[in-house]
């Protein structure tokens, strides 16, 4: 599995994993720190197209996270995939705080088992609950800066 930046020509792929709209998903890679996991072994995930220099780019997407940092407090905005991918996929905002000694907040939608059970694995705590989405109750988890680990 690899990681790498999102780039706009993933929204398709992107929105597929989230359930969402593409163009919703087109202005989260323009307004987010958006990485997506990706598996050129595996042929099952939703693939990007032929980029526009004409390089094949359909290996298949298998994960994504978006992030984004406010507030001495990096906000994981939505993380999708399988229990792998998103776990490997937390390792990028996570980063991204100890670098800047900030706390990870992440909203875990419930029924959401391969997010949840990232979060936990990365240490994540639990905080209590979090805002309905959708009619779906979440739970708060956040994640405290480790000086050991910087």
């Amino acid at each position: 599995m690899d990681v790498r930046e999102a780039v706009e020509a993933d929204a398709d792929a992107l929105a597929e994993l989230a359930d969402s709209p593409v163009d919703v998903m087109r202005n989260l890679v323009h307004d987010r720190t958006v990485r997506v996991a990706v598996d050129p072994d595996r042929a099952d995930g939703p693939a990007t197209e032929q980029s526009d220099d004409g390089d094949d780019d359909s290996v298949p997407i298998i994960g994504f996270v978006s992030f984004d940092a406010r507030d001495e407090t990096v906000y994981v905005t939505q993380l999708a995939g399988s229990e792998p991918a998103c776990a490997r996929l937390l390792e990028e905002p996570i980063r991204f705080a100890r670098r800047e000694a900030m706390v990870v907040e992440l909203l875990v939608p419930d029924g959401e088992a391969a997010v949840r059970n990232a979060a936990e694995a990365a240490d994540f705590a639990t905080t209590g609950s979090g805002p309905r989405f959708s009619g779906r109750p979440t739970t708060r988890y956040r994640l405290e800066p480790d000086p050991d680990a910087a």
